[in-house]
């Protein structure tokens, strides 16, 4: 853990302010959901809330399944990070997080299909070995809560059948991901 030098009263109703600047470098707006952790040396932690991330081993486990059987690189993507991939090199990208190009794809809410004509966007702002040829978010109980993304070598060559597959496969996990949480 980290000490950022700032200090904050707990105000008449319980409240604590978390400054700007940790919000912003955190990545956390308003309303978003906040987990309270406590240890036994009377420290308290706040950690952004993954509903996704419930589901780590199991989307893991779907990624390694699509990845096997039909050769599509994968990756789940909560509202911040990669949490889940396959046929792309782990280290490089689980837990990174997500590039502002797939953030405007979750909160646009829509799919995302790369059509060849316009600039690649990439999983992670760190690695550029991979760019996302199609994406999809993930609902659970009507919010956006993350995205599944098909992926492709920057080398490798595609055609239209390709997208097509991809499109349907990332469709059809980005559903069955998000109603793994409605139950």
């Amino acid at each position: 853990m980290k000490a950022t030098g700032i200090v904050r009263r707990i105000d008449d109703l319980g409240r604590v302010v978390i400054p700007k600047e940790i919000r912003r470098t955190m990545r956390i707006r308003e309303g978003d959901p906040l987990e309270i952790y406590t240890d036994r040396e009377g420290e308290v932690i706040f950690k952004k809330y993954s509903p996704i991330g419930e589901l780590v081993d199991f989307a893991a486990d779907y990624a390694d399944t699509l990845y096997k059987t039909c050769g599509l690189c994968v990756a789940v993507c909560d509202r911040d990070a990669v949490i889940a991939c396959a046929g792309i090199p782990k280290k490089e990208h689980l837990e990174k997080k997500n590039s502002g190009e797939i953030e405007k794809v979750i909160e646009g809410r829509t799919l995302y299909v790369y059509d060849g004509k316009t600039d690649r966007i990439y999983l992670t702002d760190e690695n550029k070995t991979h760019y996302v040829t199609c994406a999809q978010p993930i609902f659970s109980e009507g919010d956006v809560i993350g995205c599944v993304a098909a992926l492709s070598s920057v080398d490798a060559k595609r055609d239209a059948a390709d997208t097509e597959t991809e499109t349907k496969l990332v469709q059809t996990a980005a559903v069955f991901l998000g109603k793994q949480l409605d139950m």
